[in-house]
């Protein structure tokens, strides 16, 4: 019914669509001007509304550098109290920066976790509060081109490839199929573990790729459960009763987790990078206490762990745990993209 109903926006895609084209032309041009700088910039990002895995992938860039580069990432913010420019430091909280800067901060406390909505300002200001940076990753940039990464990393859904989507609001897709055209690695995500060599050759065949695009293949593996206070893991089997609170643009993949790897579970549904409120809380506790089971726990998104973080007095008594996430590499082309991604950077000359 709701598929069928965003069909009948598809007049107002169109007209979506032509906006979007036209920047992209004027960008194109050069009629509108884009900078760049000589300096490793990589650009996480995709076509789509959310869901493709843009965190996961930055931590992943963040691991695979943060042992021979001084790292800085550079995120919207998106969500966030707070306006301009601004470097987390120990007293942040998500309200100032966002979920995914705060997830990124907690997670990498020796990088440099940045936010600014406009990036062509953010990188000098960066660059100037934090002249040992020797590597900037733009998380979900790759439709603000006032700024040209000199690496693009685009995601694409399995499920969802941009190349059957459609514009909004009709479809997800938030730039025109066409902008694939400048990234410089394609990362189809969430693809089943399982996926053939034949299925992946009728993707690369759908995908048509330009011959210098590389193009990977990844699923998602999730990590140990940990307590979102005290940080001890819980291993979670088939008597687990879970409790799912999830604020996230796509929970289906980790419904089918928690689907195969629990007893039960019930999810409270909220919108993506939504804020937890008081009344949020009394109704978390009412539904745990519902659940008729001695083996039951809270789960939640690392996304959605930053934002309940400010709920410890209340929750510090519950057993609620974080489930995180990531990317890994099909057919062993891991190393294969790592030895892209640090050829990039070491391509730059170091002062």
């Amino acid at each position: 019914m709701l598929k069928s109903f965003r069909y009948l926006l598809f007049p107002l895609s169109l007209i979506y669509g032509a906006i979007i084209w036209l920047r992209n032309i004027l960008f194109d041009k050069k009629i509108f001007k884009s900078a760049s700088f000589n300096f490793p910039i990589i650009c996480v990002g995709n076509l789509a509304v959310g869901g493709t895995g843009k965190s996961p992938m930055t931590e992943y860039l963040i691991r695979l550098l943060m042992e021979r580069y001084d790292i800085a990432t550079l995120s919207r913010g998106y969500k966030r109290k707070t306006k301009g420019f601004a470097i987390a430091n120990d007293a942040t909280t998500a309200i100032e920066i966002g979920d995914e800067p705060m997830q990124f901060h907690q997670k990498f406390p020796s990088i440099t976790v940045s936010v600014g909505e406009e990036r062509i300002l953010a990188i000098p200001q960066l660059l100037q509060l934090k002249p040992a940076t020797e590597v900037i990753i733009l998380d979900d940039g790759f439709q603000h081109r006032m700024v040209k990464a000199g690496l693009n990393i685009l995601l694409t859904e399995y499920k969802n490839l941009y190349t059957r989507d459609l514009m909004m609001p009709a479809g997800d897709l938030r730039d025109i199929k066409l902008s694939s055209k400048r990234a410089d690695i394609i990362v189809v995500t969430k693809c089943k573990s399982d996926l053939s060599a034949n299925e992946k050759n009728t993707l690369l065949k759908e995908l048509n790729p330009l011959p210098h695009q590389k193009i990977f293949f990844t699923d998602i593996v999730y990590g140990s459960a940990y307590h979102l206070f005290d940080k001890k893991t819980y291993t979670i089997d088939q008597t687990t009763d879970v409790l799912l609170l999830c604020g996230i643009a796509n929970p289906k993949p980790l419904k089918d987790h928690l689907t195969q790897s629990t007893a039960s579970y019930e999810m409270i549904r909220y919108g993506d990078h939504h804020i937890f409120t008081s009344d949020d809380l009394s109704d978390i506790k009412n539904h745990f206490e519902q659940i008729k089971s001695v083996n039951k726990i809270i789960i939640t998104t690392e996304k959605d762990a930053v934002r309940l973080e400010k709920f410890g007095k209340e929750l510090a008594e519950y057993p609620i745990y974080v489930l995180p996430i990531e990317h890994h590499f099909l057919f062993e082309e891991a190393p294969f993209f790592n030895t892209q991604i640090i050829e990039f950077v070491g391509s730059f000359k170091r002062g």
